[in-house]
């Protein structure tokens, strides 16, 4: 078995979000179609004689490193379920925002997973780790995969399809460094169902006939998001959305030129917010 593993943890975007209605259990029916970039946080795991979590970065100083972190309940699950010691020395590069509606924890948790898998000898399948992540959070399963994909349920029912947007399509994602309550943002969803994502699959539905249904809630609360979306929606862009319940908004570009001039007219009007230049990436893990 190898000593010591590492390997990104990609961001994930909704392109679309359609929330179809509220279940009894507390959770929301969504449809939605995920993409993941080329750039995230990264997770390096090694032998040890014991689990241990070190967090490093530019984010490193807002999250903790206790009980609920999700890298740490991963492994402890995974350590469960194979009934092996739970032992690993996990180094956490914490490069994008905390609660910012691009699955940075998600994807850290589904990470863990996959580098555990390999550093504990498991072999277990993408699937049955996607399966174990569902019990860490909505957005787990589909992380562990990081590929275009469309989602149902709660974002567990995953179809797998060729991708809208092609590898390398250039995406700016901005955030205004302020962290928002997924739970506070789907309880101010309006409740009403506008309707399912369309058949069509192409960039024209995606601009016209796609949305996603938590940006007035998101807004409501975090009135920046507004500012960014309609500053991105100056920048030449062929689509502007926000990710998820936020309040990371992203634009995609024709070319890189674009995106990068974009990037630039951004943090010259928003200094103090968070800027990202990346691009599409199918990395079939």
């Amino acid at each position: 078995m190898p000593s010591e593993l590492s390997q990104i943890a990609p961001a994930k975007l909704n392109l679309a979000l359609h929330v179809r209605r509220r279940r009894d259990d507390g959770y929301h029916d969504l449809e939605t179609l995920f993409c993941f970039l080329g750039h995230g946080d990264c997770l390096t795991v090694g032998a040890a004689d014991a689990l241990s979590l070190e967090i490093v970065g530019p984010f490193a100083d807002e999250l903790a490193v206790d009980e609920d972190n999700l890298v740490l309940r991963a492994a402890r699950l995974m350590a469960g379920q194979a009934a092996c010691a739970a032992k690993a020395h996990i180094i956490l590069e914490k490069n994008l925002p905390i609660a910012s509606g691009i699955g940075g924890g998600s994807a850290d948790a589904a990470a863990a997973l996959r580098l555990l898998n390999r550093l504990w000898g498991l072999d277990w399948s993408p699937v049955r780790l996607a399966e174990l992540g569902l019990a860490l959070g909505a957005d787990v399963p589909v992380c562990v995969h990081s590929r275009y994909c469309e989602a149902q349920g709660v974002g567990d029912v995953m179809t797998f399809s060729a991708p809208i947007l092609p590898d390398n399509t250039p995406i700016l994602l901005v955030n205004p460094k302020q962290a928002i309550s997924t739970p506070a943002i789907f309880k101010g969803w309006d409740g009403i169902d506008k309707g399912a994502l369309p058949k069509a699959r192409s960039l024209t539905a995606l601009q016209h006939e796609m949305r996603n249904d938590l940006t007035p809630s998101a807004v409501a609360i975090c009135p920046e998001i507004k500012r960014i979306l309609d500053a991105l929606g100056e920048t030449n862009a062929e689509l502007v959305r926000m990710s998820g319940s936020g309040a990371t908004c992203f634009a995609v570009y024709a070319d890189t030129a674009k995106r990068d001039a974009a990037q630039r007219t951004i943090e010259t009007r928003f200094p103090d917010y968070w800027t990202l230049a990346s691009h599409t990436l199918n990395h079939d893990f």
